[in-house]
């Protein structure tokens, strides 16, 4: 393993690892995190210096919570960011001193511990969504990964050439600021290195979709500005919000909290004709007090330009024994915060495979389902996300707005309906986190029963298999999802204990590491539907049902063995 101040030693002329994972943002510190577990060697590189300075993406998924706490350290991430108690609303206004037109109320990160255990219905889950800015979970991720010891993490080092041989990839990494490359053999390779992806370039991969969308607001080029700005929050003439959405015929632009004191997250709309690259900072002060309608002091710590108007998805997601994941396999309009929390789960989906083709506990051909399951889903995520952007970008903002008149008042009051049911159509979104499915997998063994509806806004607790298991809190107060196995899970559920010894038998021959786990309640029976559900190590239902004379077939259809 390697720090920043290390990452320009010299290493040996030649490394010999399982997996090369170009890129260390999210995706591929969440790889390092999930192989690092299974003892498999993997080298990360990344030519930026270390984690993200600028805070990106600033919402964390219910479901990707519920992965940090399969990991162990969902905790750690929900004590990072906004303070306890600080809101997490999303509050929209003229301007952020004028009128406040619409606000959907969110719990705090101490309220979510405490109301997640009394949810019901759409919001049954593990964990909440948490409003943290990825450059804290960058940070984090990366300190755990660091942790194990089959992980060598180089920033600061680029991935300059690769090739495919029969039993794996030749690739040649270097430090970006000099010294003898070092040629990297690897079983695989994962491209997880960002929209402008060297992997996916290099295999010639193009984009499916739609891009150059264009809107009033989240269609276009956008400009951002990360600032500190103590004087904010005592000049807000409302309360507290995570998100401040400044709505208005000048200039439309959000803002984002990073650390509910002094930093924010600021983002604008470019308007046709303008040149934000040649902007200087009196004129990113400009634009910041035409969103708050008020001169407030503040100090840039970086601004930039990115384009909004995105909807892209890979047309292929891997090439023999190279995949792309992340950024690298699809691009998001970031409403719904969609983009960073498919990463993630890209990489939860991939490494259990690869680990278990690398301990021969599989065949190559199990990651054939890579592709199959993840690239619909990030076709379906991208287009709930342009869903979403049209409901708040297409609306328009007329001068009577503003206005101090009866004229202006009922223009608000049109305005605050319209973005009311945008708000909760955007940020109340349990049907988008935890309702994706991989219906049609070759590793699922579906049982004829069709799936709910994939809705946004709800979500059907269902244990049809292809989707992530239903949750439930138990009588002893821990979460049903705590007593899943690393790897396999086969529950074994109600009062009347199902047969099951022949998965056991099957999964030592077959050499899967699989774990029983028994529960009487009759309420989970009921929930799942089944005697016998089968759980996968990405807490994906495989296969349910009340025989267990089958598990061999079972088994080998979802370890890739038999189509």
């Amino acid at each position: 393993m390697l720090d920043d101040a290390q990452s320009t030693v010299m290493g040996p002329a030649r490394l010999e690892v399982d997996v090369l994972v170009a890129g260390g943002g999210p995706c591929g510190l969440m790889l390092a995190n999930e192989l690092g577990p299974r003892g498999v060697r993997c080298l990360v590189v990344d030519a930026k210096p270390g984690t993200a300075f600028n805070p990106q993406a600033n919402a964390t998924q219910a479901r990707t919570m519920e992965h940090f706490r399969r990991l162990g350290f969902a905790h750690e991430i929900r004590a990072l960011g906004l303070p306890a108690d600080h809101p997490t609303d999303i509050a929209y206004f003229t301007r952020y001193t004028g009128h406040e037109l619409a606000r959907i109320k969110l719990p705090t990160a101490a309220e979510a511990a405490v109301r997640i255990r009394t949810m019901t219905g759409s919001w049954s889950a593990a964990e909440l969504p948490h409003r943290v800015s990825q450059k804290f979970v960058e940070a984090a991720l990366r300190r755990r990964a660091q942790a194990w010891p089959s992980i060598d993490l180089r920033y600061g080092w680029a991935l300059k050439e690769f090739r495919e041989e029969d039993d794996g990839i030749v690739a040649r990494v270097q430090a970006v600021d000099g010294g003898e490359p070092v040629e990297v053999k690897a079983r695989f390779l994962v491209g997880a290195d960002g929209a402008r992806s060297f992997v996916r370039g290099q295999l010639g991969i193009e984009w499916g979709g739609v891009t150059g969308i264009q809107r009033e607001f989240m269609g276009g080029k956008m400009f951002a500005i990360y600032l500190r700005s103590p004087e904010f929050l005592s000049r807000l003439p409302h309360p507290k919000a995570w998100m401040y959405v400044a709505v208005n015929p000048q200039r439309r632009a959000f803002m984002a909290s990073v650390d509910g004191v002094a930093e924010f997250a600021f983002h604008a709309a470019v308007h046709p004709g303008e040149n934000p690259e040649s902007w200087t900072e009196a004129d990113a002060r400009r634009i910041f007090a035409e969103a708050v309608g008020a001169d407030v002091p503040m100090e840039i710590l970086s601004m930039g330009t990115w384009l909004a108007g995105h909807a892209l998805v890979a047309r292929r997601f891997r090439s023999g024994r190279v995949f792309i994941a992340g950024d690298a396999a699809h691009l998001f309009t970031p409403t719904g915060g969609l983009g960073y929390n498919t990463a993630v789960e890209d990489a939860v989906n991939l490494a259990w495979k690869l680990a278990s083709v690398l301990k021969g506990q599989a065949p190559l051909a199990l990651l054939d389902s890579y592709e199959a399951e993840r690239r619909p889903l990030a076709e379906r995520n991208t287009g709930f996300a342009r869903r979403f952007a049209d409901s708040v970008g297409l609306f328009q903002a007329r001068a009577v707005l503003e206005a101090d008149t009866p004229q202006g008042e009922a223009e608000r009051a049109a305005a605050a309906r319209h973005l009311d049911e945008h708000a909760r159509l955007e940020f109340n979104i349990p049907g988008v986190t935890f309702g994706g499915r991989y219906d049609g997998s070759p590793i699922i063994v579906g049982d004829g029963v069709a799936p709910p509806p994939d809705e946004p806004n709800q979500y059907v607790p269902t244990a049809s298999p292809g989707g992530r298991p239903p949750h439930m809190w138990l009588e002893d107060g821990r979460s049903l999802f705590d007593l899943f196995h690393r790897e396999w899970t086969l529950l074994v559920l109600g009062e009347d204990e199902a047969p099951h010894g022949g998965f056991e038998i099957a999964a030592r021959a077959l050499a899967i590491d699989l774990k029983p786990v028994r529960l009487a309640s009759p309420a989970l029976r009921a929930l799942y539907e089944a005697p016998l559900v089968l759980i996968r190590p990405d807490q994906i239902v495989a296969w349910r049902g009340t025989d267990a004379d089958e598990a061999q077939t079972v088994l080998a259809r979802v370890t890739g063995r038999q189509a």
